[in-house]
């Protein structure tokens, strides 16, 4: 049992947002999120882009409008991604369980009293011990993971090549596909209920490349063949020589097959080999909840790194404490691994063939791969899966419902949070304010304009919250500089810094208000205090001034250039540097735009103006800049909404009931904004507002 279940732990470490990760590739292609803040300069994120396949264009295109179209379809791809991330976290309960009470049972009937009240009573300390240390994070012990990993499979390759020689070698045969034929035909419907407990020898295996955020395919394809496939190959083959020999020890028979003297040093090894699978899986565990809330399927809970070198490393404190609670639970009750071994089984068929579907989506939509290719795929590996899937749905009663039960509890929870989110978006889209109206109130807003930066917090990608119009009618007072905040996630893993916010005007000029977009990928990590964003946002505002005024010039020159070259045009020929004004990038540095006209331009050609004023030259530009100054040195404020989200009146008794109660519950519940942003209270301003969607 250690062996079947630390091969199914190593591979599952790749799992961790694998779904998630085919989900959002397909997000890029198509607009399936039902959350709608897709903006298209999301595009010119340089991590966004994408090789743009050409062959069989015409099927992608037809994919493509079934999913954007049909909010069916965008449903059901939502709920495959949630079910096969709601069992991957699922796992991450069963996995330490497994694993840990597999190693500590090597001590039954090898020390004498060692009963099964003892293995239950060593695992719980154990499992104590090992969601204990989660907070100081991987990096504090991860050096000693290669090393026991890699004596953990030398000792099964070892060990397997001793059995098969001392016992019978004749057990290689077993690698004739013949026998499969010749054991289904003896056996009948008992070799099939026996391809549940084969289940834990192979799942896995195709999730290694489900996610490719901590290893390149190389090292995943040289690792697995030709160290951990050829392995447990050999120390299952070992096992089944000893079988031969020895059918009653069937029970015990990883620590029975084991040579005396090897007995101790192999159970050392086998109890820290299951310690470093169970740590895996819970770090896989976390990762799927900080994506899930990324990607707006999970509500929001702390997270903390525990490393400041490598961003991934992360520490969520209410799933370490759920999943130890739910561990000990399990071990108290089944105190057997063959039940837990069942419920095991049931998870990752199910985590498989949804990896399965993704799969085939993202070859029609993205590869464009070949259609006998694409429908081959799905027949094959899903003809499989569902064969083993039948299998361990017999098992339901023998403990596979576990699984089932954690997946759907956190299915509820993250489908719900999803969609409470997306119907306050939708609410917040039809409340927002008309720009003809904050026109109206003039420069002022019809209020007294103080000196400093209000960042109002929203959801909006576009447009005017209206959160806005209460802080209006309630402040006595508004900021010089008004700059409408939004946290938005896009679907790529990682958003360059250079790249993370997005500027418009809000207005005129005089009114000194701005949008701005902060992009994060789903494996960014939101660290910065509030100061380190503070100065970046202001930064990254005054570059998008100067690259304004830069633009603004561009085109005023370039209209002046054409009246000329219109008014002399039948006297001097237009110069080729004036024909390719819009082929210059608006934001490039425009000295050396300017440089180059001056080199190729005709000499009786009219001197075009420059574009690339300075903040001394262009007085409006600054007068912006020093105003932004003066303004943040009055400091920042945060304008957040306390919003309550209830059903409409007319809504159905459904929708009242997911929304008013058991969305209500998850947002009292989770953390608030201000915990997010780690601003001090004395610069939170808070408003009051309900929505009804």
């Amino acid at each position: 049992m250690p062996l079947a279940g630390l091969v199914n732990l190593l591979m599952v470490l790749m799992v961790a947002g694998g779904t998630f990760a085919l989900y959002s590739l397909i997000c890029r292609y198509a607009k399936v999120s039902l959350l709608p803040n897709q903006q298209r300069v999301d595009e010119d994120i340089s991590s966004f882009r994408l090789r743009l396949p050409t062959p069989e264009l015409e099927r992608a295109m037809f994919v493509k409008d079934c999913l954007e179209k049909k909010p069916l379809f965008k449903n059901i791809l939502l709920f495959l991604v949630l079910m096969g991330t709601s069992m991957v976290i699922g796992d991450g309960i069963l996995t330490p369980s497994m694993s840990v009470m597999s190693a500590v049972s090597g001590l039954q009937g090898r020390v004498p009293g060692f009963d099964a009240d003892a293995v239950v009573l060593v695992s719980i300390i154990v499992l104590l011990l090992l969601f204990s240390v989660q907070r100081f994070g991987t990096g504090k012990v991860g050096f000693m993971f290669a090393p026991i990993l890699g004596l953990w499979f030398i000792n099964l390759g070892s060990v397997g090549i001793y059995n098969i020689v001392k016992y019978d070698i004749s057990v290689v045969r077993a690698l004739n596909p013949a026998y499969i034929y010749l054991f289904f035909q003896t056996n009948g419907m008992k070799a099939w209920s026996a391809l549940g407990g084969c289940v834990l020898c192979i799942t896995g295996a195709e999730a290694m490349f489900a996610d490719l955020g901590h290893f390149s395919v190389k090292s995943i394809q040289v690792a697995f063949t030709a160290v951990v496939f050829p392995c447990l190959l050999i120390a299952y083959m070992g096992q089944a020589a000893f079988l031969m020999k020895n059918p009653l020890a069937v029970e015990r028979i990883f620590y029975d097959s084991l040579p005396g003297v090897l007995f101790w040093p192999v159970f050392v090894i086998a109890t820290l080999a299951a310690m470093i699978a169970s740590q895996a899986m819970i770090s896989a565990t976390f990762s799927c909840i900080k994506q899930a809330m990324a990607l707006g399927c999970f509500p929001r809970i702390k997270i903390i790194h525990t490393s400041k070198k490598i961003m991934g490393q992360i520490y969520i404190p209410v799933m370490n404490w759920f999943l130890m609670v739910m561990c000990i639970i399990i071990v108290a009750t089944f105190r057997s691994t063959n039940d837990i071994a069942n419920a095991y089984g049931i998870a990752e068929v199910g985590v498989m063939m949804v990896s399965t579907i993704l799969v085939t989506l993202v070859m029609l939509l993205i590869w464009q791969t070949n259609l006998f290719l694409v429908l081959c795929f799905p027949i094959l590996f899903g003809a499989v899966e569902f064969v083993y899937l039948t299998a361990v749905l017999s098992k339901i009663q023998e403990g596979g419902w576990l699984p089932l039960a954690f997946s759907s509890l956190f299915l509820c929870i993250m489908y719900t949070w999803n969609y409470g989110s997306v119907l306050k978006y939708q609410s917040e889209m039809r409340g927002k304010i008309s720009l003809d109206f904050i026109l109206d109130l003039g420069a002022t807003l019809g209020t007294v304009r103080v000196p400093g930066i209000g960042l109002v917090y929203n959801e909006l990608v576009q447009g005017i919250p209206s959160i806005f119009g209460q802080l209006l009618v309630t402040l006595p007072a508004m900021h010089s500089t008004i700059v409408f905040v939004c946290i938005k996630y896009i679907p790529v893993p990682y958003v360059p810094l250079e790249e993370r916010f997005l500027f418009r005007r809000v207005g005129q000029k005089d009114y000194h208000m701005f949008r701005c977009v902060a992009r994060y990928g789903y494996k960014d990590v939101r660290k910065e205090d509030h100061g380190f964003f503070e100065q970046l946002l202001v930064e990254s505002l005054e570059k998008f001034l100067r690259r304004e005024a830069q633009e603004i010039a561009l085109e005023t020159s370039t209209m002046e250039a054409e009246r000329d070259d219109i008014s002399v045009v039948s006297e001097v020929p237009q110069s080729p540097a004036c024909g390719g004004d819009l082929q210059t990038p608006l934001l490039s540095d425009q000295r050396s735009v300017d440089d180059n006209r001056m080199g190729t331009r005709d000499d009786s050609a009219p001197v075009l103006p420059s574009s690339s004023m300075s903040a001394e030259e262009d007085p409006v530009l600054e007068y912006e800049l020093e105003a932004l100054r003066e303004a943040m040195a009055s400091g920042f404020t945060y304008l957040l909404a306390h919003g309550d989200v209830r059903a409409r009146k007319d809504s159905f008794f459904t929708k009242k009931f997911i929304i008013n109660y058991f969305y209500a519950f998850l947002r009292r519940n989770c953390r608030a904004g201000t915990a997010t942003l780690k601003v001090p209270h004395s610069n939170i301003m808070r408003v009051g507002m309900t929505y009804m969607v």
